[in-house]
C-alpha cells in the first residue's frame, strides 16, 4: 500500500524572481535558504516559514501559469506505476531532482496533471 506522506512544498511560477522572494520575506516572514539554477537555466529560489517550503520558479514567459504541489511518498515507483496504470496523465516524466540544501540527497520526481489541469508533483 502507497503511504503518502506530506505535502512537501508548493509552488509558484513567478515573473521576477527577486521581487518575488522580497516580496514574501518582507511581508509573510519567509527566508531564503537555497538557489539554484536547472540545467534548462531556470531560477529557483526555496523559502521556509517554520517547516512550510515554498518554492519560487522565475520564468518570466512560462507556458505553465500558476502553482503546483507536491507530495511526497514512501514508495516512489509504486506510486507513479499506479497513478500511470489508473488513466493519470503525467506532465514530466520521472527524474532526478536537485537537492534543495547541503545535507539533503538527489531525490526522483514526477509530475501529474489533476482533473482541472493543476500539476501534482510526487517526490520520493
Amino acid at each position: 500500500m502507497i503511504k503518502y506522506l506530506r505535502i512537501d512544498h508548493v509552488a509558484l511560477h513567478v515573473k521576477n524572481l527577486t521581487y518575488s522572494k522580497s516580496f514574501y520575506e518582507k511581508h509573510f516572514g519567509f527566508q531564503t535558504y537555497f538557489e539554484h539554477t536547472t540545467p534548462n537555466e531556470i531560477p529557483i529560489a526555496y523559502l521556509k516559514l517554520g517547516d512550510t517550503i515554498l518554492e519560487l520558479t522565475g520564468i518570466e514567459d512560462s507556458p505553465v501559469k500558476g502553482f503546483h504541489f507536491c507530495l511526497e511518498v514512501d514508495n516512489f515507483d509504486e506510486a507513479v506505476e499506479k497513478l500511470v496504470k489508473d488513466g493519470v496523465k503525467i506532465i514530466q516524466k520521472p527524474h532526478k531532482a536537485t537537492s534543495r540544501h547541503y545535507n539533503e540527497e538527489k531525490w526522483q520526481r514526477v509530475v501529474f496533471e489533476g482533473p482541472d489541469a493543476e500539476q501534482i508533483e510526487l517526490r520520493g
